[in-house]
């Protein structure tokens, strides 16, 4: 496995790899990697000739600089487990890399990018498309993978490629839980032992209102939910809110879309959970 630190190298890498005829799949990581990161490994392994993982805390999306500072930076462990995992090359790049000069782009994401985590966290998803723009100029795959646990940032990576005219097939995999149902993720290692003991209590949640929402409106279902998440000691819900699944656009009736999503915001102490599930229609 190539550990690639420049963007010259990288390009180069990538074109020599496309100049042969193979195909390349990127799969764009924060690091701290787990089983989550590791399946859409997996598919991109499956799909394509060449795999090539990101690792890089991309500080444009945070709008909270405790949060940046406190991510978990896991490198050494990151390139084990993806060797490990059969990549062939990794790009692990400094910030004055990615940024010799500041990224002033700010794109025209629309309605996609403005509710929830868009409303929540002002200018988190100008970031995402930034640092997702420039790896696919960089790499220019036939294919990136992403996890639905953060389910509205695949749709505006969707807006994003339509933006910009990617030729990239974005592909979204299945959310990787852990046995007791929490949704895997890099945050999960900042919950405390009475965090986690409770977090569980999201997924459950989310799956009894499946049951819940086939005799009650959809403000009733998502009231149920807000109601039985901050009825769990030690969880407070930020929102929840089902949408339409294409579009993010809230509903108010079950008819309007036949793909209702609900999507939760949840802080276990001052740890910022993030989930989803899917109503069948």
């Amino acid at each position: 496995m190539k550990i690639i630190r420049s963007v010259d190298e990288l390009r180069a890498y990538c074109n020599s790899e496309r100049a042969a005829g193979h195909s390349i799949g990127l799969v764009p990581t924060m690091g701290a990697l787990h089983d989550g990161h590791l399946s859409l490994v997996t598919k991109a392994r499956g799909d394509n000739d060449i795999v090539v993982v990101s690792v890089f805390v991309n500080p444009t999306q945070f709008n909270n600089p405790e949060d940046l500072r406190t991510y978990p930076r896991t490198e050494e462990a990151d390139c084990r487990l993806l060797e490990s995992a059969r990549v062939d090359a990794v790009f692990v790049p400094a910030v004055e890399e990615i940024y010799p000069e500041p990224d002033i782009r700010v794109f025209d994401l629309g309605p996609v990018a403005e509710v929830m985590e868009g409303k929540m966290r002002p200018g988190h998803f100008n970031g995402v498309a930034q640092i997702v723009s420039k790896l696919f100029a960089m790499v220019m795959p036939d294919r990136a993978y992403f996890g639905e646990k953060d389910f509205q940032q695949i749709a505006v990576i969707r807006r994003m490629v339509e933006l910009e005219r990617f030729q990239i097939e974005i592909v979204s995999c299945p959310i990787c839980r852990e046995s007791d149902g929490l949704a895997l993720s890099s945050r999960n290692v900042r919950l405390t032992p009475q965090g986690r003991e409770a977090a569980p209590s999201i997924h459950r949640v989310l799956s009894e209102s499946i049951g819940y929402a086939r005799d009650h409106s959809v403000k009733e279902t998502a009231n149920y939910v807000i109601d039985r998440i901050n009825g769990t000691e030690g969880l407070e819900t930020e929102y929840y809110m089902i949408v339409d699944g294409y579009t993010c656009q809230p509903i108010e009736d079950w008819d309007e879309t036949d793909y209702p999503v609900g999507c939760v915001t949840v802080y276990a102490g001052d740890v910022r959970l993030i989930d989803n599930i899917k109503y069948q229609n």
